[in-house]
């Protein structure tokens, strides 16, 4: 860990828990006072966790091309929707550290391998918007606990439409050409094994198209990794 890692840190550490003193947190799941997400609903996002690796994914296709392996934490409804609602939406960033440790522990049991994290990035009007980017902060998570770097690689070319919005092939269209490397950022991930990071995968489509991009930029292979799978 670099020092600007632990200062910042250690800055997200002080500002959770004056938020926790000012505002405490309410479970995204049941609604109980205690914490962002009580120990009973952390086990929604746990159901995958076990199971092992190369697991059938359920797509209509194999694993998108050209992503080696695609794994996720637990399906996208109930508990699981709703925290990563809260997550996205509702400014609920202390639900970043439940979500990235399972992110983490799935990969962990799963892992076919990698070198480094790199989260999937939303668009600057999506990050001013919200004041953040969910997929930054579930890749620190994740990163911590499996003693991972994590890059920031990408950057959003131009906005994109809402996915579960489209049609198949339009989801595939509409990120098509979204991505790209940020400047400097390819000597960090060229020859290494990319772990791709995000919070929901519906076709792989965003995945997919992120996985082309780093790939054409010297990256060795792509493997990729969510919170949660929506069918």
């Amino acid at each position: 860990m670099t020092l600007s890692e632990a200062v910042g840190g250690a800055a997200r550490a002080v500002a959770t828990r004056a938020l926790d003193l000012a505002l405490p947190p309410t479970c995204a799941g049941c609604r109980r006072e205690g914490s962002p997400l009580c120990r009973e609903c952390r086990s929604w996002l746990l159901v995958r966790v076990a199971m092992p690796p190369g697991a059938p994914i359920g797509l209509p296709a194999d694993i998108p091309e050209p992503l080696v392996q695609l794994e996720w934490c637990a399906p996208f409804t109930g508990t699981v929707r709703r925290a990563v609602h809260a997550l996205k939406y509702a400014g609920e960033r202390r639900l970043a550290d439940p979500l990235g440790e399972a992110v983490a522990a799935r990969w962990r049991r799963a892992s076919a391998g990698g070198d480094l994290l790199v989260p999937v990035p939303a668009s600057p009007d999506r990050i001013r918007e919200r004041g953040y980017d969910q997929a930054v902060l579930l890749a620190a998570v994740a990163g911590r606990h499996l003693g991972l770097p994590v890059v920031p690689a990408l950057e959003r070319v131009h906005a994109t439409a809402a996915q579960h919005a489209l049609g198949r092939v339009g989801r595939s269209e509409n990120v098509g050409h979204a991505f790209r490397v940020r400047d400097g950022a390819a000597a960090r991930i060229s020859g290494r094994w990319v772990i791709l990071v995000d919070d929901v995968v519906t076709t792989g489509s965003t995945l997919a198209a992120c996985a082309t991009v780093l790939i054409g930029a010297g990256a060795a292979a792509v493997s990729a990794v969510t919170v949660a799978r929506e069918r």
